[in-house]
């Protein structure tokens, strides 16, 4: 008899598909309940009379599927379809055959809870006990510029900097890139292992590093060497070509300062230095898809509701795969309309995704 029961529960049991599509759904439509979240998945079956004599199932078999499922399906699955979209059709996508990429990280608040504080832990805080009200992941990712497609991506508790997560990112990398990135990833080790890769960089440099001229350049940019402070590197100094300019406000008055960057490209007739300094504002396109995901399409200041750590990592990779799907979605809506990608809107392409899963089942498939 208890055989026969073991064999009865696993009938009963939601197939592995359905709860990657359960889960999927959960980011889709964010932040709804999950027996909410179900209905809109199976409404267009029911309408179409698929459904027969099932029914929703209860919200503890949701969570327990859940469970069972884990985050690695959904990490491996990120990890097989993030790749590169745009084409050097697409606009703002590349510069000079060179395909746009930017990396930076972001943290994710989570459930307050036990498990999840001992696995990421809190920021601190100015206030109160010191400490965050919220565990935090931090997430690092490697962002395709053209088409704001996430392209890689790292998680880790709140305490991992940023560089070092960035540091594992490399392994998406290859020639015929370049990669814009911040002036607090810039040392030595990162910028070799992102080089190896046969990757460009074009990197802002901290107010405080000295820089001095080896050779003048008459665009005014100057080749020069980053030298570790510490350790092997040291011995080790990495060439740059270095570019410095000032940034004006709409009334032309000088806003922040002296912008200093420096990259990998080192011919100055090939890569002009107004041109390459233009192009670094191109960087702050990874802010508006960190915006995208946890504004838009988590919601504004929603905390993951996962109560143990691999439920957020769930989450967070679900979050990232249905992102990945919306932005392929108004990749191909541009290319049909000669649009640029960036006029075509995210919030709306999300509610129409939302709306033709709920009416017509198969539509949109993150």
């Amino acid at each position: 008899m208890a055989a026969c029961g073991c064999a009865e529960q696993r009938k009963r049991l939601l197939p592995a598909r359905l709860v990657v599509y359960f889960v999927l759904g959960l980011a889709l439509f964010s932040p709804a309940p999950y027996l909410e979240v179900m209905r809109h998945l199976v409404e267009g079956l029911r309408n179409q009379g698929l459904l027969g004599a099932w029914h929703v199932p209860a919200k503890s078999s949701l969570f327990r599927a859940r469970q069972r499922l884990g985050s690695e399906p959904l990490r491996v699955l990120f990890a097989t379809t993030a790749k590169p979209m745009a084409t050097e059709a697409t606009p703002g996508a590349f510069w000079r055959c060179l395909r746009l990429l930017a990396v930076d990280g972001t943290c994710w608040d989570v459930a307050d809870t036990e498990a999840n504080g001992a696995a990421f832990d809190r920021p601190g805080s100015g206030r109160g006990s010191g400490r965050s009200a919220f565990p935090q992941v931090r997430l690092a990712a490697l962002v395709e510029v053209g088409s704001h497609a996430v392209l890689d991506a790292e998680l880790a508790g709140c305490r991992t900097g940023e560089v070092t997560l960035v540091a594992r990112l490399p392994r998406s990398l290859g020639p015929g890139q370049l990669v814009l990135a911040d002036r607090e990833f810039l040392g030595v080790p990162l910028w070799q292992a992102f080089t190896a890769t046969g990757a460009d960089l074009l990197w802002r440099v901290p107010a405080n590093r000295v820089l001095p001229v080896t050779k003048q350049f008459r665009d005014g940019s100057w080749l020069s060497q980053v030298r570790a402070s510490s350790g092997p590197a040291r011995r080790e100094p990495v060439v740059v070509r270095v570019l410095a300019y000032q940034v004006k406000d709409q009334l032309g008055e000088e806003a922040a300062g002296v912008y200093r960057l420096v990259t990998t490209l080192l011919d100055a007739r090939r890569y002009p230095a107004r041109q390459l300094a233009a192009l670094y504002r191109e960087r702050w396109e990874i802010e508006s898809v960190f915006a995208e995901i946890k504004t838009h399409q988590r919601g504004a200041r929603v905390v993951l509701s996962s109560k143990t750590p691999d439920g957020v990592r769930q989450q967070i990779w679900a979050h990232l795969l249905v992102h990945h799907a919306l932005r392929e979605l108004m990749l191909r809506t541009a290319a049909t309309r000669g649009l640029d990608p960036d006029q075509v809107s995210f919030t709306e392409t999300l509610r129409s995704a939302r709306r033709s899963v709920t009416v017509t089942p198969g539509s949109f498939s993150p």
